[in-house]
């Protein structure tokens, strides 16, 4: 790292020179009884429970030639937890993402798989096609990631991205959503804290080592429905003419006004569906960051504010820079474990939401 591109040097912190911090089996001591408990009355209510649970404790020293000196220890947990009928042909997933696994209610978990397994002993065969469609906080981050993943400026100045502008730049400025939606980060986000400065182990399209030890605030990536800002880094800056806003390791949804759980949404919708999970999913054009997967563990048909049963899995087609401007309603936000990136990512925070017109390609086999 060359000296004049660096970020300057300043003060060590406090326990620069202690050792890397561990984890140890004691993070589990409470979180082990009350799953003790959750298998207790899954086993009582006929059900078979299955899952894991992990929790990490990782300490970075980040220094330059120029002198800086930052440290940053980062706990990491979570759980995910997979409930199937004794005859395994119903299948229910739910998993938290913790620092500590002192908030982590085991079982509420375990009830709602429970609850899903139920709504499931109805089964209702649905031909492919598009469907209103509500996406609890779990789901909506997978979606929500892969569309913060392809933020990169560089790519939009590039004409590679969804966020390239016709003609030429970005398209920052444009209004993306319908409702007031704001998807920001913050290091220092309650629940959700994360590193305070910059960590490039490498310079890639989206980061650059120069830029290691760099300050984060709080970012927003869409504000009000209108898209705000890209990761970018000081180099691409230069090229955007915008801020430097490099990547932070937390992603989090508001809806200005936002109220309510995904129950309240159930009861207030007439026909629609329900998803558990996207599972498998990959990019077919990343011009217009158009999506596809499968769904998993439960899709469920909503009639009249109430579950009328499981309907079969399905494949999907959307684009989630597209979805955003199909969404009619959002709840509260709710921290919230992704299902199909959280081995990459776990801090996240989203309200459910109401998608009209959620595209489901073609009916799938998958369980």
């Amino acid at each position: 790292m060359r000296p004049a591109d660096s970020v300057p040097g300043q003060d060590g912190p406090a326990g620069w020179d202690e050792p890397a911090r561990g984890t140890e089996i004691g993070v589990f001591g409470a979180f082990a009884g009350a799953l003790g408990d959750a298998f207790g009355a899954a086993s009582a209510g006929g059900r078979r429970l299955y899952g894991y649970a992990q929790h990490s404790l990782t300490s970075t020293f980040l220094g330059a030639s120029s002198g800086l000196r930052l440290r940053h220890d980062q706990p990491t947990g979570k759980v995910e937890l997979n409930a199937k009928s004794a005859d395994l042909a119903r299948s229910a997933w739910a998993g938290a993402a913790t620092r500590d696994f002192t908030d982590v209610d085991v079982a509420a978990l375990e009830a709602s798989l429970a609850q899903r397994l139920d709504w499931a002993t109805r089964r209702v065969e649905l031909p492919a096609g598009r469907y209103e469609t509500l996406l609890p906080p779990a789901a909506l981050a997978d979606l929500l990631l892969y569309v913060y993943w392809s933020a990169r400026a560089k790519d939009a100045i590039d004409g590679r991205s969804v966020f390239s502008k016709a003609g030429g730049g970005t398209r920052v400025g444009e209004r993306l959503a319908g409702l007031p939606l704001t998807l920001r980060s913050d290091p220092a986000a309650a629940g959700l804290e994360c590193e305070p400065f910059v960590i490039a182990h490498a310079s890639s399209r989206g980061s650059s080592v120069f830029d290691n030890g760099l300050a984060l605030g709080p970012t927003a990536w869409i504000s009000a429905g209108e898209l705000a800002a890209l990761t970018q880094t000081r180099h691409t800056a230069q090229l955007s003419g915008l801020a430097v806003t490099p990547p932070i390791t937390n992603l989090i949804l508001d809806a200005s006004g936002g109220a309510g759980s995904l129950q309240d949404m159930i009861g207030r919708t007439r026909r629609g569906l329900l998803l558990t999970c996207l599972w498998y999913i990959r990019e077919v054009d990343p011009q217009a960051l158009l999506l596809t997967g499968l769904t998993r563990d439960g899709v469920y048909l909503v009639e009249n504010g109430e579950i009328i049963g499981a309907v079969n899995n399905f494949r999907f087609n959307e684009s989630p820079v597209a979805m955003l401007a199909r969404i009619t309603e959002a709840g509260a936000t709710v921290p919230t474990l992704p299902r199909e990136f959280n081995d990459y990512f776990t801090r996240t925070a989203m309200p459910p939401v109401r998608v009209e017109g959620f595209n489901y390609s073609s009916v799938s086999q998958a369980s």
